[in-house]
Protein backbone atom coordinates (compact mmCIF):
# COMPACT_ATOMS: atom_id res chain seq x y z
CA UNK A 1 0.00 0.00 0.00
CA UNK A 2 1.04 3.97 -0.74
CA UNK A 3 2.12 6.08 2.36
CA UNK A 4 0.26 9.26 3.01
CA UNK A 5 0.40 12.45 4.27
CA UNK A 6 -2.85 13.77 6.10
CA UNK A 7 -2.99 17.07 8.18
CA UNK A 8 -5.66 17.82 10.84
CA UNK A 9 -7.06 20.86 12.24
CA UNK A 10 -7.88 19.14 15.98
CA UNK A 11 -8.63 21.89 18.80
CA UNK A 12 -6.59 21.48 21.62
CA UNK A 13 -6.68 23.67 24.61
CA UNK A 14 -3.78 22.48 26.33
CA UNK A 15 -1.25 19.70 27.20
CA UNK A 16 -3.74 17.21 28.26
CA UNK A 17 -5.71 17.89 24.60
CA UNK A 18 -2.21 16.94 22.96
CA UNK A 19 -1.39 14.61 25.04
CA UNK A 20 -4.54 12.46 24.44
CA UNK A 21 -4.11 13.17 20.47
CA UNK A 22 -0.27 11.19 21.12
CA UNK A 23 -1.42 8.88 23.17
CA UNK A 24 -4.04 7.55 20.60
CA UNK A 25 -1.65 7.90 17.75
CA UNK A 26 1.27 5.71 19.23
CA UNK A 27 -1.14 3.54 20.48
CA UNK A 28 -2.18 2.88 16.45
CA UNK A 29 1.59 3.02 15.53
CA UNK A 30 2.83 0.26 18.18
CA UNK A 31 -0.49 -1.61 16.69
CA UNK A 32 0.50 -2.01 13.19
CA UNK A 33 -2.42 0.26 12.14
CA UNK A 34 -0.57 1.81 9.60
CA UNK A 35 0.80 4.79 11.42
CA UNK A 36 4.44 5.72 10.36
CA UNK A 37 5.00 8.47 12.37
CA UNK A 38 2.84 11.62 13.73
CA UNK A 39 3.20 15.07 14.84
CA UNK A 40 1.24 16.95 17.16
CA UNK A 41 1.58 20.56 17.76
CA UNK A 42 -0.63 22.09 20.27
CA UNK A 43 0.47 25.65 19.61
CA UNK A 44 -1.01 25.32 15.84
CA UNK A 45 -3.03 23.35 16.61
CA UNK A 46 -2.13 20.73 13.68
CA UNK A 47 -1.68 16.84 13.97
CA UNK A 48 0.40 15.43 10.94
CA UNK A 49 -0.19 11.94 10.17
CA UNK A 50 2.29 9.30 8.15
CA UNK A 51 1.50 6.30 7.06
CA UNK A 52 -0.87 3.55 5.10
CA UNK A 53 -3.80 3.78 7.00
CA UNK A 54 -6.42 5.08 5.65
CA UNK A 55 -7.61 8.79 6.14
CA UNK A 56 -11.09 8.02 7.75
CA UNK A 57 -9.01 5.98 10.00
CA UNK A 58 -7.06 8.54 11.15
CA UNK A 59 -10.15 10.20 11.68
CA UNK A 60 -11.82 8.35 13.87
CA UNK A 61 -8.93 7.71 16.02
CA UNK A 62 -8.05 11.34 16.89
CA UNK A 63 -12.47 11.71 16.99
CA UNK A 64 -12.28 9.14 19.65
CA UNK A 65 -10.17 11.05 21.93
CA UNK A 66 -13.12 13.63 22.28
CA UNK A 67 -11.23 16.63 20.76
CA UNK A 68 -12.86 18.26 18.01
CA UNK A 69 -11.26 17.89 14.47
CA UNK A 70 -12.23 20.61 12.88
CA UNK A 71 -11.02 19.93 8.77
CA UNK A 72 -8.52 17.44 7.16
CA UNK A 73 -7.12 16.73 4.45
CA UNK A 74 -4.54 14.68 2.32
CA UNK A 75 -1.26 16.21 1.83
CA UNK A 76 0.40 13.65 -0.23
Amino acid sequence: MAEHTYKFDVKMTCGGCSGAVTRVLEKAKNSGYGVSEYNVNLDTQEVIVKGTIPYDDVHSIISKTGKEVRSGITVE
